[in-house]
């Protein structure tokens, strides 16, 4: 069995452990695989969702939102932890409505705070200190990021930063793209600072999780 089988099987495995979702995020995670959206799907999903319950987090701010399907797995464990915020950041006034109204259908929309703008302006223009940040921006823009971040995060809290695999771009030593330059720097950036705790998962395209001494 080759290789790309063989990590097909074990990704097929892992999403099978993955609890049953409601139907509402069924249908996000089908929308998804029919219009090649890019989400991180029901394992990282339910990885972010742990996460959050295990730091308690009550406030948590995504740098970059799709149509809410990261964002349903926060607000589910903000939900869970006592009750809190989350803000849900886009560009695109479209993709904002459409995650509105799968939040509030399940059940979210007291929780959820929206906004349509450039992410790390909007995260700068928010006040914190926040308990958890996600971070799924253009990957040019990861690197610049990170202070506005740090600001941002209380200390104990937690980063986690979407795509660190880069589609396995980061290992051709040809590629020397603004996108996949940002995604070396982040992980270089994060790894080497003594002020963070980092691991890079391998599930999906690469979770980065950091915590914030």
């Amino acid at each position: 069995m080759s290789g790309m089988d063989e990590r097909a099987r074990l990704m097929d495995y892992v999403e099978k452990l993955v609890p049953e979702r409601p139907p509402e995020m069924q249908e996000m995670e089908a929308y998804a695989a029919e219009h090649r959206f890019p989400i991180i799907g029901a394992p990282a999903g339910y990885l972010c969702y742990q996460i959050a319950r295990i730091a308690g987090a009550r406030r948590i701010f995504e740098l970059g939102s799709g149509y809410g399907y990261s964002t349903a797995w926060f607000a589910r464990a903000v939900q869970e932890n006592g009750g809190g915020e989350v803000y849900h950041v886009v560009w695109d006034e479209e993709l904002s409505q459409r995650a509105r109204g799968h939040l509030e259908r399940l059940g979210y929309g007291d929780i959820v705070r929206y906004r349509v703008g450039e992410a790390v302006q909007a995260l700068r223009e928010t006040e914190g200190p926040f308990d958890l940040i996600f971070n799924d921006i253009n990957k040019e823009g990861y690197p610049a990021s990170l202070d506005v971040i740090e600001e941002k995060l209380r200390p104990g809290g937690v980063l986690i930063i979407d795509n660190m695999l880069w589609g396995g771009r980061i290992f051709d030593e040809a590629d020397r793209s603004p996108a996949t330059e940002g995604v070396r720097e982040a992980t270089r950036r994060l790894t080497t600072d003594p002020r963070w705790i980092t691991t890079l998962i391998p599930i999906h395209d690469g979770l980065v999780i950091a915590y914030r001494r």
